[in-house]
Order: structure tokens, then C-alpha cells, then sequence
């Protein structure tokens, strides 16, 4: 295998993933906790290739990492919030700075760059609509080069998922 160009990772080049290999990612995907026996018996394959094989999935990027997804409500973070964001300077200076502040904020679960009206979408969650005040007016509002932020309260979850299918 070639390692990639990438000097910031260590990350290797993977060739096309066949149909084990994504059939061990589905099974990965529906139980991160699987173990490589029980992947081995329903891919039928050994133990030692199907644990290469996740290996070098691992290696090359294709698994990011192995996470438990936990329930916000039993966790006091019942509230949901979209958050579109524009900045007000786009170089990329100012643009690493806006990432890396947001980055700091253990209440941005997820945060994406989009094109159109807005340049970044998050996705923050609080215990209640005080404490998502509190984290607005105090916090995310106070970061430099902030533009406009437009707030959508989630009201209901209808799907939710981070299996990718193929």
C-alpha cells in the first residue's frame, strides 16, 4: 500500500472497497462493539483477514473512529439548535480562526461549511432554552468576525441516522 500525500495524517492510500469490505463496514455501523469473530462468521471469512481488512480501513480513513451515540433527553441536552452562520470577513485566515473557535465549544456537536446565503451550519445542543440564551448572547455570538446568526429550533427528530449505505 502507498502512504498518501497527506504529511498531516497517516493515512494510506486504500484500494476500492469490495463487497466484504463494505459489508464488515455495515455490520461495524449497525454495532461498533462487534467483535472480529462475530464480523468473521457473517462475512465468512477467517478472523485474521477480516481483521486486516478493518485494519487497513482504519489506517487509509475509511473508519474515523468508534463512537456510542447517546440520547440527549436522558442527558439534560433535550434542546436542539440549527445555527446558520455568516461571517463577516471570508479570508483564510479569518476563516481558520472562526473553526477553530468554534471547535472550543463543547455545545457545537457538529459544524459544516455550506455555500449560499449562509457560510457555516451548526449543530448545538443545550439543556433548555435558558442555557442556549446564555450560550448565544455569551459565547458564540462574542466570536470574532461573527456576522449573522439565524437560530432553528428543532422540534422533533423524524430521522437521524450515521449509517451510509451502498
Amino acid at each position: 500500500m502507498k502512504k498518501a500525500e497527506n504529511k498531516e495524517q497517516n493515512t494510506f492510500v486504500l484500494p476500492a472497497l469490495d463487497k466484504t469490505d463494505i459489508a464488515i463496514l455495515k455490520l461495524l455501523q449497525g454495532n461498533a462493539r462487534m467483535t472480529v469473530k462475530e464480523i468473521s462468521e457473517k462475512v465468512h471469512l477467517s478472523t485474521t483477514p477480516v481483521h486486516e481488512r478493518i485494519k487497513r480501513m482504519e489506517q487509509a480513513g475509511v473508519i474515523k473512529q468508534y463512537a456510542t451515540l447517546v440520547d440527549q433527553t436522558k442527558v439534560k441536552k433535550g434542546l436542539m439548535v440549527i445555527c446558520y452562520i455568516s461571517l463577516k470577513e471570508h479570508s483564510k485566515n479569518a476563516g481558520l480562526k472562526f473553526i477553530k473557535s468554534i471547535n472550543a465549544l463543547n455545545e457545537v456537536i457538529e459544524c459544516y461549511n455550506i455555500s449560499g446565503e449562509f457560510d457555516f451550519m451548526l449543530k448545538v445542543v443545550e439543556e433548555n432554552m435558558d442555557s442556549y440564551y446564555d450560550f448565544h448572547v455569551n459565547r458564540l455570538s462574542q466570536i470574532e468576525n461573527m456576522g449573522n446568526i439565524q437560530s432553528v429550533f428543532v422540534m422533533g427528530v423524524i430521522k437521524q441516522t450515521h449509517q451510509l449505505v451502498w
